[in-house]
């Protein structure tokens, strides 16, 4: 037994370091993993034998991961991203398995093992690509969402793929199988061997329709009567009797256990247990997943490595240069431009964590040899680990190079004049134009984001290209003229440059800003702005008062309550400005400052609280609500 805990304090220990550096570093939490059983497999030798046997337990991480891959594809929204799933991503693994399928056949190997090798070479790592796109605020460019098409694409088309491998298996790799299983064990756990085929086929529809079926008409009741227990460890072990159950079922008669766990994921995405599934199964997926990682890096050769480095390398490179020919062809294709097209075909280059998962699937099911698979798990892990290095030259090489290319544009001439300037006409911008045009003011938007400048346009509103903070520009949008200019931009340094700019040249022009956060507010207040308001101040408090009166309070009571913060908030912020401005630290925040925010808070506390037992309002300027005013607004969230 004490065995047994220090291989598994080892693995965690290992997990433990080696992940958050990894991510720390960039690497993504798959590559730390890989890291991790690297370091205490090959290198150090902590582990050793019982890796295949940890692996082997620690697969039905992948198990789980295809049920939650399953549970997120709701046929709805499929259907909306049909043209980008199927096009892009059928496309990109059509052509890239075939490329390399015709080349593993031209280098000798079997189509069986040929064709295995492109589909393990075709799929991407979805981990470290999406995770590194949150990481630099990538997810909403084009290039992002067609590359999420092709990733999604990857994972529904493993289940497919798991159920093509077993017919691809090699028949002198089964005859070593089969002695080795006759000579360690006398029996087998697939109930169906030896059946024919019309009856094998029934049993195959029979499982598939049971758990289709039953997942959807007996799951609810029982999750009900789970949930009515009020327990939740009960609901968590359901849920793993769940998966492990329609696991067992397809391994007895001869299916891959991730297809049923798929196929179930699909039938429950409708369910009204689903987000209690997912938050319970998340924990134990992620740490087998992980385990399941670290196995491979434990397990990687570093005798193969060495002899054969040259090799490892230059097939390495030449797959993430022929996936990348052919994503920068789709791309192409689908009319991917700019950056776009660079963000697609460089994030996808590599080979990914599915390729392990097939690698190892296709070893058990005799289609790969035992050679072949150490040099296919190095060329999968060395893929990965060069990736961050694709997103660097992305962000610093052809990124930088787009930029320059697109400022190119040049600034609009700007045909008319108005009262108002507004810089910057996102999504905080749009409202303040909306409100100063619907009352009969001429403005005039300035936008250095060429897109957001035509999408305007295509919308009705007259927008002009040019960055409105260099003075040229400001001068060409009649700044002279000007009574007030609003900046609305998402750069804070620039906006209080400008600030500084416009008061300095223009002191005739009221400015008004955005401010991100209470900090960039005093930044601006000490630039000279004449009017600064946070961008989720007031939607923060708004949102107060509705949590207030959904949970019951008189609607005149939540009124009064947004209105005594707002009071005790203006009445001390010039305290608080005064204690910033004073401090002469590069932060601005000392001990002075603190405590008097903290006084601050409590001033709110206390005027909220004697507000509450106040029966009689000392503010003016708004009107109670006429009586039965609550009752209907109770009946209208009602209907």
């Amino acid at each position: 037994m004490t065995g047994y805990f220090l291989q598994a304090f080892i693995y965690l220990l290992a997990a433990v370091i080696a992940v958050p550096i990894a991510k720390r570093l960039g690497l993504g939490s798959v590559l730390g993993y890989l890291i991790a059983g690297l370091v205490i497999g090959p290198i150090l030798g902590l582990v050793g034998e019982e890796t295949n046997a940890i692996q082997h337990f620690a697969e039905f991480g992948v198990v789980m991961m295809l049920f939650l891959v399953g549970m997120e594809l709701e046929p709805k929204a499929l259907w909306n991203m049909k043209l980008r799933l199927l096009g892009l991503g059928g496309l990109q693994l059509l052509l890239t398995s075939a490329v390399i399928m015709g080349i593993g056949i031209y280098a000798g190997l079997s189509w069986q093992v040929s064709l295995t090798v492109g589909l393990i070479f075709a799929l991407s790592s979805t981990a470290i690509v999406l995770q590194t796109f949150q990481e630099k605020g990538l997810q909403q460019t084009e290039g992002a969402k067609s590359a999420f098409s092709i990733l999604l694409f990857q994972d529904i088309a493993v289940i497919p793929i798991l159920a093509l491998i077993p017919l691809l298996a090699l028949p002198e790799l089964i005859d070593i199988a089969e002695n080795t299983v006759q000579t360690a064990s006398g029996h087998s756990e697939n109930l169906v061997e030896g059946l024919p085929g019309w009856l094998y086929g029934l049993v195959i529809m029979g499982s598939i329709a049971f758990v289709t079926v039953g997942g959807h008409y007996l799951s609810r009741p029982l999750f009900k009567f789970v949930a009515s227990s009020g327990l939740r460890e009960i609901f968590t072990a359901t849920a793993l009797m769940l998966i492990i159950g329609i696991a067992t079922l397809m391994g007895l008669v001869g299916l891959s256990p991730a297809l049923g766990a798929f196929l179930a994921g699909v039938v429950l995405a409708n369910s009204e247990f689903r987000h209690e599934l997912k938050a319970n199964i998340e924990p134990f997926k992620g740490l087998l997943l992980g385990l399941f990682f670290i196995t491979v890096g434990a397990g990687i050769h570093f005798a193969t490595l060495t002899e054969n480095l040259g090799l490892i390398v230059s097939i390495t490179l030449g797959v993430m240069v022929l996936k990348a020919l052919v994503l920068l062809l789709i791309a192409t294709f689908f009319g991917l431009k700019g950056s776009n097209r660079w963000l697609l075909t460089l994030s996808l280059a590599q080979a990914g964590e599915f390729g392990f998962v097939l690698i190892s699937f296709a070893a058990q099911n005799n289609v790969l040899a035992t050679d072949l698979i150490a040099l296919l798990q190095l060329v999968v892990a060395l893929s990965m680990f060069l990736t961050p290095g694709l997103f660097i030259l992305f962000e610093r090489g052809i990124m930088p190079r787009f930029m320059r290319n697109g400022s190119k544009r040049k600034p609009d001439a700007v045909n008319d004049k108005g009262p108002v300037i507004i810089a910057g006409i996102g999504r905080f911008g749009q409202i303040v134009n909306r409100l100063l045009v619907a009352n009969d003011f001429k403005t005039v938007i300035l936008d250095i984001r060429s897109e957001q400048v035509d999408l305007m346009r295509q919308i009705g509103t007259q927008a002009y290209f040019g960055d409105a903070s260099k003075p040229e520009m400001l001068h060409t949008a009649g700044i002279d003229e000007a009574s007030l200019i609003v900046i609305a931009i998402d750069d804070k340094e620039t906006a209080v440059e400008m600030v500084k700019y416009a008061k300095l040249s223009h002191p005739h022009v009221k400015v008004l800003v955005r401010a991100f956060d209470r900090g960039h507010g005093y930044r601006l207040r000490q630039a000279g702005a004449d009017y600064m308001i946070s961008e989720t101040y007031h939607s923060a408090l708004e949102l107060g008062a509705q949590a207030l009166r959904s949970l019951g309070v008189h609607p005149f009571q939540a009124e009064r309550q947004k209105h005594a913060y707002r009071d005790i908030e203006a009445r001390q912020s010039d305290v608080l400005y005064e204690a910033w401005k004073d401090d002469a630290s590069g932060e601005r925040f000392d001990n002075n400052y603190r405590d008097l925010f903290m006084e601050l808070q409590q001033l709110i506390d206390d005027a909220l609280k004697s507000d509450l037992h106040d029966n009689h309002s000392k503010r003016r300027g708004w009107t109670p609500p006429p009586k039965g005013y609550a009752e209907e607004q109770l009946d209208k969230e009602q209907d």
